[in-house]
């Protein structure tokens, strides 16, 4: 009798939440299917039972339900470009995180895991100086000794004949430069016979569980709980990436701040006397420094693959991007500053193309005006609402990017010749207050990376096709067929 009471009054509450969500929520009026604004197991079932496909159904509902939808019982989502900058507004315009989608980052005291405006604020005002303008630029040597380490592990592999694994040659890099500029020491990855790929793997596998870990956010703690021995033998991919990780945090945490050298590194800036105790505990530099090695590596080693493939399959794009470098890169041993490598324009449009195309982070990532009701075409979205945007559809519409599937640095160039500013548009760094704190550096890695490649070498790709840079699921980083992004080249003397 017990059971049945229980299970009645278990149907009249999902019936009444039910008519509640449809008829008398503050979000009942936003366009959307009905099953959406019901219940989360439509975004549970496209995105964990099969995964990854959420980001296509959005996609579709934007087609049939037009430029706002509600994609969940408590969240809308934006298709439209010029709203983007009201989602992720900055300035005075407050934008907490969404308290219930930061727990899958895995790092609750990272910044990128704090959820209100203001915690935000301390936690990346003490970063901001370590990845200002100024600050990279004073550190270019770095950046310029590991992509000259790059260059000289793909002149082996041309000169021994060998397939090279581009994807995993430049995550070597960037986690090289992100581990040496942000903590002192690189992992030492280019060095490495196989350029360190267990971090590839590993990287995949954590994206694997991003959107179970969204329903199930006690499993991102696991690996915390489970001793080293257990998860070397269950996942020992993602043990390399542990032991990686704690090395570079042991490191971190035994530098002195008074000793040489450790002036601008992660410890020194979260260790500041000046910051509030609980912003200086152990778990804060841990989740930090995880973060940014792990922010830092993956997206970087994407867009440089997402160009290195354009380059193989584009013959006429080389051609014209190595012309135009020889003006200020007259030999294959010269070398430019990013300032001067910025002014070249087709090279602009090169690495501006290949950002658009690998979309960094394809997850929708959403924002909550916490005393702000949003307009949106006589739409009003009330305080407190999660509102996302996709860079992944933003990057693919088609009113703003002509042909969008192709591969065309010279839109850049063209629209710069007609002062369109089509850089507003581009939002693999997010935008806003809470945009990607490590723009700078990413683009200086970008430049410099792109220009060396582009003028010593020619790719020709091996085992690679579009499919391969296709993406076909969306694990917050976008994934192909094989996975992550997975390019395989020959190298050869460009001419």
């Amino acid at each position: 009798m017990a059971l049945w009471l229980a299970l009645g009054a278990l149907a009249v509450y999902l019936l009444v939440r039910t008519v509640y969500r449809l008829r008398f929520h503050p979000l009942a009026d936003i366009p959307g299917p009905r099953l959406t604004a019901a219940t989360h197991l439509y975004e549970f079932l496209y995105n964990v039972v099969q995964p990854g496909v959420f980001l296509f159904e959005i996609e579709a509902m934007h087609r049939k339900y037009g430029p706002i939808v509600r994609i969940n019982p408590r969240e809308v989502h934006v298709s439209d470009p010029a709203f983007y900058h009201v989602i992720y507004a900055s300035g005075r315009r407050r934008r907490d995180k969404d308290p219930q989608f930061v727990p899958t980052y895995g790092l609750p005291d990272a910044m990128v895991a704090a959820v209100s405006h203001d915690q935000h604020r301390v936690r990346r005002a003490a970063l901001s100086d370590l990845f200002s303008r100024r600050a990279v630029v004073e550190r270019s040597g770095l950046v310029a000794e590991r992509v000259d380490r790059l260059m000289q592990r793909l002149a082996e592999a041309r000169d021994a004949g060998t397939v090279v694994s581009l994807d995993e040659a430049f995550t070597a890099m960037a986690s090289d430069v992100i581990t040496a500029y942000a903590c002192g020491r690189h992992w030492g990855s280019l060095d490495d016979e196989h350029f360190g790929s267990e971090v590839c793997r590993a990287t995949a596998d954590v994206m694997r569980f991003a959107h179970i870990s969204r329903f199930a956010p006690y499993l991102v703690a696991l690996p915390r709980l489970v001793s080293p021995r257990a998860m070397a033998l269950l996942m020992p991919a993602k043990a390399a990436l542990f032991r990686h990780l704690e090395a570079i945090f042991d490191h971190v945490r035994g530098t002195s701040r008074d000793a040489p050298g450790s002036s601008d590194t992660v410890i020194t800036a979260l260790t500041d006397p000046i910051l509030p105790p609980h912003e200086r505990s152990v778990s804060r530099l841990r989740d930090e420094t995880w973060a940014i090695v792990g922010a830092g590596t993956e997206t970087t080693a994407r867009v440089l693959t997402v160009a290195a493939y354009h380059l193989g399959r584009n013959p006429d794009v080389a051609r014209k991007l190595r012309a135009e470098l020889c003006t200020v890169l007259p030999e294959v041993d010269s070398t430019a500053s990013w300032a001067e490598l910025e002014q070249l324009p087709y090279l602009s449009g090169v690495v501006h193309e290949s950002l658009r195309l690998a979309y960094g982070l394809t997850g929708r990532l959403p924002r909550v005006a916490p005393t702000e009701a949003l307009q949106y075409k006589g739409f009003v979205i009330p305080p407190g609402t999660p509102v996302s945007s996709s860079s992944y559809i933003i990057h693919r519409d088609a009113s703003i990017f002509p042909d969008p599937e192709k591969y065309d640095p010279e839109r850049w160039v063209r629209a710069s010749n007609k002062g369109d500013h089509l850089k507003r548009y581009l939002t693999s760094f997010s935008k806003g207050s809470r945009s990607c704190i490590g723009i700078n550096l990413a683009y200086m890695e970008l430049f410099l990376t792109i220009a060396h490649l582009g003028r010593r070498f020619d790719l020709e790709l091996y085992d690679t096709g579009p499919e391969d840079v296709r993406i076909v699921r969306d694990m917050n980083m976008g994934f192909t067929r094989r996975g992550a992004v997975r390019v395989f080249a020959r190298v050869e003397s460009g001419m």
